[in-house]
C-alpha cells in the first residue's frame, strides 16, 4: 500500500493534484467543506476543467481515491497538502481557510507526518501563521516532530502545454530534513522539482510571478489607452516589439484581469510591505489602481464607438463574446467581463452573452445578461458586439462579416466595421 496523502481542498489546485497523487500510488483523501462538491466527485462528475469524468471514475475504481468532507478520513497520513483559498477581506489577506484547515488537520498530525501549504499568501504565513496551529492542535513541534514546508501552486486552467506534471514545482521546508521530505514527495508527482533555502523563498517566488504579470498588463492596458488617444495600432507596435530576441516580453491589453490570482495575489505581497516595513508597494498599487479601470474603460470606449455611430448606450443591444476570465476556460468568478456587463447593463444597455464554457450556475446573482448563441442572426441584431474573452471556438470570420460593429478587446478581428482596444 503506497503512503496516504491527505489534500484538503477540492478545487482547481487540489483536485488535480489528488488524481495525479492516485496515478503515483498514493492513497488520497481529498477533503473539502463543500458537500455539493464532495457529492459531485463521489459520481464521478467533474467541477475542475482540467480534470475529466473519465480521470475521475478511473481514480474512484483504483480504490485509492477517497473524497470527504470528514476530516476523520485523515488519521493515520503521511502527507498533507492544503490547497484551501486565500482572498482579500477589505484589502487585507485573509486566511481564515488556513485557519480552519489547519485547526482541523492539527489533531491528526502524528510524528513524522509531513504537512505543505500551497496557498498563495505572503511572505511569513507558513512559520509565522501555520506552525503555531498546527504545534498547538498535535502537540508536536516543527522541525522535530513533524515536517512542515511550502510550495506555490503553479496551476494554470485550461493550459493543455504546462500541466502539473511538467511544470516545474519550487518546494521548501522549515528545516533541511522538512524540505528533503516535501522534495521526495513532489518528486513522485511532478518532472522537475526546484528547492529553495527557506519558506519566505517559496512564498515571495509565488506572489513575484503574479506581480510580474500584474504590473506588465497594468503596463500595456494604459499604453492602449494613450495609443488610441494618439492614433497609434497598439497592436501593430507589440507584434514589432515581440520580434526583439532579448530584453523583452510580450503582454497584450485587455478588459482587465481576472481569476483567482492576478487580482488578489499582488495585494498579498502590497500588503506584507506596508505592515512589516511601512512602505507603500507603488507598482503594485498603481497597477491595481490601472487593471481594476479596465472593464469601465471598455464601457466608456464602446459608449464613445456608439455615439460616432448616432446610437446612445441606453436602449442599444450589445452582445458580448466570452463571459469567463480567460479564453478556453469556464470560470467567470473574478472576470473583468462580468464588471464590463455590468457596467454596461447599469447605462442601459441590452446586454446579451455568448459563452460555451461558463456554468450558467456560476453566474453572479442580479447580473442582466440574456445568454444566447453567436448566430448569424444573434449577430446582425447586435447594434455592437464585443469581444470579451476571446474563446478559440468563436468563429471570427462570422464575427466580422455578420456584425455592424464589433469592438475587440483582444484582436481577433480586423475590417472596417471593427474597432480594437
Amino acid at each position: 500500500m503506497g503512503e496516504k496523502l491527505v489534500v484538503i481542498g477540492q478545487g482547481y489546485v487540489g483536485l488535480p493534484l489528488a488524481m495525479r497523487a492516485v496515478g503515483a500510488g498514493f492513497e488520497v483523501v481529498g477533503i473539502d467543506a463543500d458537500e455539493r462538491r464532495v457529492k459531485r466527485l463521489d459520481v464521478a462528475e467533474s467541477y475542475v476543467e482540467d480534470i475529466s469524468d473519465e480521470a475521475l471514475a478511473e481514480a474512484q475504481r483504483s480504490g485509492r481515491y477517497l473524497a470527504t468532507t470528514d476530516y476523520a478520513a485523515a488519521e493515520g497520513f503521511d502527507i498533507c497538502v492544503i490547497t484551501v483559498p486565500t482572498p482579500l477581506r477589505e484589502g487585507a489577506p485573509d486566511l481564515r481557510h488556513i485557519a480552519s484547515a489547519a485547526r482541523s488537520i492539527a489533531p491528526f498530525v502524528r510524528h513524522g507526518a509531513t504537512v505543505v501549504l500551497e496557498s498563495t499568501t505572503y511572505p511569513g504565513t507558513t512559520e509565522e501563521f501555520l506552525r503555531p496551529i498546527l504545534e498547538e492542535g498535535s502537540g508536536l513541534q516543527a522541525p522535530g516532530g513533524f515536517f512542515l514546508g511550502y510550495s506555490p501552486e503553479r496551476i494554470d486552467p485550461g493550459n493543455t502545454r504546462w500541466r502539473l506534471e511538467n511544470t516545474p514545482k519550487v518546494v521548501s521546508g522549515v528545516d533541511a530534513a522538512s524540505l528533503a521530505r516535501i522534495q521526495a514527495f513532489y518528486g513522485a508527482v511532478v518532472e522537475h522539482v526546484v528547492p529553495v533555502s527557506s519558506t519566505r523563498v517559496a512564498e515571495l517566488c509565488k506572489l513575484l510571478e503574479n506581480t510580474f504579470r500584474h504590473v506588465n498588463i497594468a503596463l500595456v492596458n494604459e499604453l492602449s489607452i494613450f495609443a488610441q488617444q494618439l492614433g497609434i495600432d497598439v497592436w501593430e507596435a507589440i507584434d514589432a516589439a515581440s520580434t526583439k530576441p532579448f530584453g523583452y516580453m510580450r503582454f497584450t491589453p485587455g478588459p482587465g484581469v481576472g481569476g483567482h490570482c492576478l487580482p488578489i495575489d499582488p495585494s498579498y505581497l502590497s500588503w506584507k510591505v506596508k505592515n512589516s516595513l511601512g512602505h507603500d508597494f507603488r507598482f503594485v498599487e498603481l497597477a491595481n489602481d490601472i487593471n481594476d479601470h479596465m472593464p469601465e474603460r471598455v464601457a466608456h470606449r464602446l459608449t464613445l464607438a456608439l455615439n460616432q455611430r448616432c446610437k446612445p448606450v441606453k436602449g442599444s443591444r450589445v452582445l458580448l463574446l466570452g463571459l469567463s476570465y480567460k479564453k478556453n476556460a469556464g470560470d467567470c468568478r473574478e472576470s473583468p467581463a462580468i464588471e464590463v456587463a455590468h457596467a454596461l447593463a447599469k447605462l442601459g444597455a441590452e446586454v446579451r452573452a455568448v459563452d460555451p464554457y461558463v456554468d450558467l450556475a456560476q453566474l453572479p446573482a442580479g447580473l442582466r445578461v440574456e445568454m444566447t448563441d453567436a448566430t448569424h442572426a444573434e449577430l446582425a441584431g447586435a447594434d455592437a458586439v464585443v469581444i470579451v474573452t476571446d474563446h478559440d471556438c468563436f468563429d471570427y470570420e462570422l464575427v466580422q462579416r455578420s456584425s455592424a460593429f464589433v469592438f475587440d478587446t483582444r484582436n481577433r478581428c480586423r475590417g472596417p466595421n471593427v474597432e480594437r482596444l
